[in-house]
C-alpha cells in the first residue's frame, strides 16, 4: 500500500475550503490535462455522504473509469471517500480539515495499492506516488486560490 500525504496552508475559512474541496464541476477544472468528466452519480455540485461519482479521463494514456463514493463525512471537518470500480486494487482518500485563525489546513491522505503484485509495487515506487502526488498538488492548488480568490473578494465588498 502506498500512502500521500499533504498539507496545504489556505487564506480562508474552513467551510469555503471543505465546500470545494468536494465541489465535481472545480474537480473537473482540476484535472484538464486529463481531461476527468463525472460521467455517472453526482455530475455537478457538492458531493455528500453516501453519493458516488464515476470519473472517465485518460491517465497514463489510457481512458480509465474510476466510481468513488463518500463513506463519512463530518461537514467541516473531514470527509472520505473510497473506489468502488476502477483500475486500482484499492483506494481511499481522506480530505481533514482544521481552522488555525484565518487560515485553514487542508490535509490529503491518499492511500492506493495497484493491482499485479510485486509488479505494481515497483511500479508504485518508480512512477504512479510521484504522478499521484502531482495530481492531487495540482488539485490542491487550484482549490487554493479559488478559495483565497473568494475570500479576498468579500473582504473588498
Amino acid at each position: 500500500m502506498s500512502t500521500i500525504h499533504l498539507n496545504t496552508i489556505i487564506k480562508a475559512n474552513i467551510q469555503t475550503v471543505f465546500d470545494l474541496a468536494r465541489d465535481i464541476d472545480l474537480h473537473q477544472k482540476s484535472t484538464s490535462k486529463t481531461n476527468e468528466k463525472a460521467i455517472a452519480g453526482i455530475t455537478s455540485g457538492l458531493i455528500e455522504k453516501d453519493e458516488t461519482v464515476t470519473w472517465k479521463a485518460k491517465h497514463l494514456g489510457v481512458v480509465q473509469t474510476l466510481t468513488t463514493k463518500i463513506v463519512s463525512m463530518d461537514k467541516p471537518h473531514q470527509f472520505t471517500d473510497i473506489m468502488l470500480k476502477g483500475t486500482f486494487k484499492s483506494m481511499k482518500h481522506q480530505h481533514i480539515f482544521k481552522q488555525e485563525g484565518k487560515n485553514t489546513i487542508m490535509t490529503d491522505i491518499f492511500e492506493f495499492q495497484s493491482p499485479l503484485g510485486i509488479i505494481g509495487k515497483i511500479f508504485n515506487k518508480l512512477f504512479l506516488e510521484n504522478y499521484m502526488k502531482d495530481f492531487l498538488l495540482e488539485r490542491n492548488e487550484l482549490i487554493k486560490t479559488t478559495a483565497e480568490s473568494i475570500m479576498s473578494h468579500e473582504v473588498t465588498i
